[in-house]
């Protein structure tokens, strides 16, 4: 029996499966999906902008830049259809990332597919990297939202940073008023060996878990694009998993029942 599998018709009733798919453009999106899907996740996360893997241009190419514009995509057209799709075929919640196509600029953006195939969630990054290729063309969302999940535990409350929006007190503080529990994060960067920083975004993140008393859960592109390392943490910043460098799916099973009672008891630190 496949091993995932076998977890999976053990996890308790309260529990919340999110996988993280740490793969590279080229992966088989529906066999990714299928992979999750039949290790029980409630829902997977793709890491960031996957219509076009992140992929950056030359700021002096003209031409470079005006194609990579060109590769925005639609929110209601064929890319994010083939993750409706699967989603509603293995009936499980996916969040989709890519360049979407507005006026006068493009967004990075993520949306939160349920298990029918809809669309209930739209988050646009708020704070983008505005001071680089390639969100140096891109314009910044304005508001984040949570979404009620329906999953086999019942409702959970969601929502989205996206990359370098989980660097900054202002989205946490907006999902933790909207009462949030757990938050997905599609990211690209090096998450363990950056050059100057080191692991400093894992200890935010887990810091910022602690802070707001949520579930966190990161999907990151494996080498040779980035360091891989997706990972997820629980209220009080505990690791509750991390991969390693290669392509894979990781898994993390949050407890929503130890959860609830953690942001009972610290109510204090959702106080925003």
């Amino acid at each position: 029996m496949d091993h995932a599998f076998e977890e999976w018709t053990h996890l308790p009733a309260n529990s919340f499966r999110v996988a993280l798919a740490q793969v590279l453009l080229d992966a088989d999106i529906n066999a990714v999906i299928d992979s999750a899907s039949d290790a029980g996740a409630d829902v997977i996360v793709f890491p960031e902008m996957f219509s076009n893997g992140y992929s950056k241009f030359d700021p002096q190419d003209a031409t470079g830049r005006a194609a990579w514009l060109d590769g925005a995509v639609d929110l209601h057209g064929p890319f994010i259809g083939k993750f409706r799709a699967a989603a509603r075929r293995t009936e499980i919640a996916v969040v989709a990332t890519f360049l979407e196509k507005a006026e006068p600029k493009p967004f990075n953006s993520a949306v939160l597919i349920d298990g029918n195939g809809d669309i209930v969630l739209h988050q646009r990054k708020r704070h983008i990297c505005f001071f680089d290729v390639p969100e140096e063309a891109c314009a910044p969302g304005e508001s984040s939202l949570v979404l009620r999940l329906n999953t086999r535990s019942g409702q959970v409350s969601v929502g989205i940073m996206v990359c370098m929006d989980r660097e900054f007190p202002d989205v946490a503080s907006d999902l933790v008023r909207s009462g949030v529990e757990i938050i997905l994060v599609p990211n690209s960067s090096p998450l363990v060996d950056d050059v100057e920083v080191g692991d400093i975004r894992v200890a935010g993140v887990r810091a910022t878990a602690f802070q707001s008393v949520t579930g966190i859960a990161v999907a990151n592109y494996p080498e040779p694009k980035d360091d891989g390392h997706s990972f997820a943490v629980g209220a009080s910043g505990q690791m509750l998993a991390m991969g390693g460098r290669q392509e894979g799916i990781i898994y993390a099973d949050f407890d929503l029942e130890q959860l609830r009672a953690a942001q009972e008891k610290e109510w204090f630190r959702r106080v925003r």
